[in-house]
């Protein structure tokens, strides 16, 4: 297993987990399975995956045989934007603890600070972005006017009723954060964010952690994530992978240059949830912690990387309805 961490609520949590964004529905049990066999124990996944049945049928086909118990595995979802208002929260979240077949979740964030207007289930589950037919034709999104305190509070009633143990919030700036914490009655555990040498976010990061909040990164690699997504940026983007400063440290080392990328991060403080399909790479990145430290000078080298660039941005997602959230 990675190092373990302690949330702001007394939760332990790795420091490395296994991101499920883009595992394929017809792989996706067997690789949480294998990921458990090798020693992982925290699975984040999200609503919007549209892989949380296979998620859970990983899990509990490792229960099963005795490899761990429920109460050893950190299982993670997130509340998507079509869900937003008080009355759609827990009905969403009662969605996702059926398709994983479990009886709570260990950390429920917000996914982004975005409220759409929702779309029933039985149209389309999970939604993404499309908020009904005409706004499909139009080609435009359709916001539901809540306040994100009014869904943080719907989740803190979530916790009360032992449905979640945790909040998270997700993609959210410093600015919110800020007025959340003034608003809520259960502070959140933890923060993901994109993050990567690219992307360091370092004051954010700082500001986050000194208020006792994980921060936790996604897309560790960049843009590597984000190249079959169509992204041009992405596509323009020198890989991280290649990166000379990079690659240099991985060679001084004597590792593989993503390993650097995500020792950088858990060095840091900052967890993460790297994805692979090969037994190997899984192994490799569950045991960053205890196969290679970067010296002090090596860190700073990765972090003056940073370019600002951000990969996922909801200001893209849709010409007619731009989402400027981190402008």
């Amino acid at each position: 297993m990675s190092t373990v961490v302690t949330l702001n609520n007394g939760i332990k949590m790795p420091l490395v987990g296994l991101g499920c964004w883009k595992i394929p529905n017809e792989t996706c049990a067997q690789q949480v399975y294998d990921a458990i066999r090798v020693g992982y124990r925290l699975f984040d996944g999200a609503e919007d995956y549209g892989n949380e049945k296979e998620v859970g049928q990983g899990i509990h086909r490792a229960i099963k045989e005795g490899i761990v118990k429920r109460e050893d595995v950190v299982v993670i979802s997130k509340l998507w934007n079509s869900y937003h208002h008080p009355k759609n929260v827990k009905l969403a979240l009662k969605r996702t603890l059926s398709d994983l077949a479990l009886d709570y979740l260990d950390i429920f964030y917000i996914h982004f600070p975005i409220a759409l207007k929702p779309v029933p289930m039985e149209e389309k589950y999970p939604p993404g972005c499309y908020t009904g037919k005409e706004d499909a034709k139009e080609g435009r999104l359709s916001e539901e006017h809540v306040p994100i305190i009014d869904t943080y509070r719907a989740l803190e009633e979530c916790v009360d009723e032992g449905l979640i143990k945790s909040i998270g919030i997700s993609n959210f700036s410093g600015s919110i954060i800020m007025d959340l914490l003034r608003g809520a009655r259960i502070k959140p555990v933890a923060l993901q964010i994109e993050h990567h040498p690219y992307l360091t976010q370092e004051r954010l990061v700082k500001w986050v952690q000194s208020q006792g909040i994980q921060v936790v990164a996604y897309s560790s690699f960049g843009p590597q994530s984000f190249i079959e997504m169509g992204s041009e940026l992405a596509k323009t983007t020198p890989p991280l992978f290649e990166n000379p400063t990079i690659k240099k440290i991985a060679d001084r080392h004597n590792v593989a240059t993503s390993q650097v990328l995500l020792r950088w991060a858990t060095q840091n403080g900052v967890a993460v949830i790297p994805k692979s399909s090969k037994k190997e790479r899984l192994k490799q990145n569950l045991q960053i912690d205890n196969h290679l430290t970067l010296s002090q000078e090596e860190l700073k080298e990765i972090s003056g990387l940073n370019k600002n660039l951000r990969f996922n941005d909801p200001y893209t997602w849709c010409e007619k309805t731009p989402f400027p959230i981190f402008d």
